[in-house]
């Protein structure tokens, strides 16, 4: 298992040119710029729902981006700060939830935050302010 660091410039340039995955009525203004947008932008975003380690539901969402052309280019050779394998410490995470000791399991994962995404690019891919 893989962790990408990218630059924060290289994350918001992706959602400023992104496109809903699927039809909100609520962001685009009509079916058609919808799917013109979808056929000629290089970044496609959903709302995934996040679970807990346990896999319940938590009462918020993740945004899933996915990169064609020219957003490719500019991940790989642009964007990419670092690239860290993280399989031994999943594995440890894992065995540790197995063995129900979540305590130990919260000093092993990063701390989460809401990202600062700037309003205008959060109303384009139909992002919620907190």
């Amino acid at each position: 298992m893989l962790s990408v660091d990218i630059t924060r410039d290289g994350f918001e340039w992706a959602p400023a040119r992104a496109c809903l995955s699927h039809y909100d009525r609520d962001v685009y203004v009509d079916r058609a710029t919808w799917a013109r947008r979808m056929k000629t932008g290089p970044v496609r975003v959903q709302w995934d729902p996040e679970r807990s380690l346990h896999l319940q539901p938590l009462p918020y969402q993740s945004l899933q981006v996915g990169l064609s052309g020219e957003a490719v280019d500019r991940y790989v050779d642009q964007w990419t700060v670092a690239v860290t394998d993280i399989t031994t410490t999943v594995h440890h995470i894992r065995a540790l939830l197995d063995a129900g000791d979540e305590h130990a399991v919260a000093g092993h994962l990063p701390a989460e935050q809401v990202y600062p995404l700037p309003v205008e690019l959060g109303a384009g891919i139909g992002a919620t302010t907190y």
